[in-house]
């Protein structure tokens, strides 16, 4: 995405631009940053149609397409939705074989990956378009977004701080996005940096009693401080569900698995083969290497997925989740 960016502010805009994936959060961002840049806001009125896929069809498309730009030099079309267009990108395959020099077209398919193999798409990139596929990002990859994302505004924060946005608010980018403005609009003056605490003030989330600090006691064996953690999302309902928690917990003993397979046992060669960051492989991963044996590694990853279906009613099961985590992390300690 940031190469198509700085391709288009250096000049090289090309006239097709088909941003497509399953992640709608960077198709958005992409179409409105390169429409910020190919046209200017007093000019929209006279040199940019904005089209919705459902309410359009690809002849008024190309028509508008087809048109000279009245104030400018260029006009832009953008079609949202496009993946509700009659047809799709096959449709517009005559104009992407001969695209106008004055027009660039962006259309938008959200929740539609590419297919290379399809004429339109072989005739776009043949005549100097480009298609852009928008992935979702894991959770694993979300403290690396948030990190990007806060350095573009001039800010930075602590992993831990990191790690508390992503369980307080999910793979939702969009949502993130909103709660970094929010964050970083409420450091105080001369601040640089988002703190855990701070995130704790501004969302409640308890910075010491929370999933990834109950991952961590895990993977010291530091009963004491699971137990704590566990106590506190009982006397907290508010603050805990299980199927995020066993999700988290999954996800760090699966890696575990995997880290020992590691043809370089380093803590950059684990993180190079988990494709982490050194930092999170450093707090949770290289101690839990150390002290858990593969086989018990193992019977916890089942034992996760026999609490999971525990806590769907699997063979009439009524025990609360608390108890439920409670008797994970006991087994887990055994």
């Amino acid at each position: 995405m940031e190469d198509i960016i700085k391709d288009a502010r250096s000049g090289r805009v090309a006239p097709v631009y088909v941003l497509a994936g399953t992640e709608p959060y960077f198709i958005d961002s992409l179409s409105n940053e390169l429409t910020g840049l190919l046209m200017p806001e007093q000019n929209r009125d006279f040199d940019m149609s904005l089209f919705y896929g459902l309410e359009t069809d690809a002849n008024r498309i190309i028509e508008a397409c087809r048109q000279f730009p009245l104030l400018g030099d260029r006009r832009v079309v953008l079609v949202r939705e496009a993946q509700q267009l009659r047809g799709g990108l096959d449709a517009l395959e005559p104009y992407c074989k001969t695209p106008s020099e004055k027009t660039v077209l962006i259309l938008c398919f959200k929740g539609v990956e590419p297919d290379m193999r399809k004429a339109a798409a072989k005739a776009v990139v043949a005549h100097g378009g480009v298609i852009y596929e928008s992935r979702k990002v894991y959770e694993s990859a979300l403290p690396a977004f948030i990190t990007r994302r806060l350095k573009a505004r001039g800010v930075a924060i602590e992993p831990k701080a990191a790690e508390m946005l992503v369980e307080h608010v999910g793979t939702d980018l969009s949502r993130m996005d909103s709660e970094l403005e929010k964050l970083a609009g409420a450091l105080p003056a001369g601040e640089k940096q988002v703190t855990a605490a701070m995130v704790e003030e501004q969302t409640g989330l308890s910075r010491d009693y929370n999933n990834y600090e109950l991952v961590s006691a895990l993977a010291k064996k530091d009963k004491t401080q699971a137990l704590k953690i566990v106590r506190y999302f009982n006397d907290n309902p508010r603050s805990f569900a299980l199927p995020p928690t066993l999700s988290t917990l999954f996800s760090f003993y699966a890696d575990l698995m995997q880290a020992y397979y590691a043809p370089d046992k380093s803590e950059r060669g684990v993180a190079e083969w988990l494709g982490q960051p050194d930092w999170k492989v450093r707090k949770d991963l290289m101690p839990a290497l150390r002290i858990y044996a593969a086989r018990k590694v193992m019977r916890i990853l089942s034992e996760i997925r026999q609490t999971d279906a525990k806590s769907k009613g699997v063979e009439g099961c009524r025990m609360a989740p608390g108890d439920l985590l409670l008797e994970l992390v006991c087994f887990i300690f055994d």
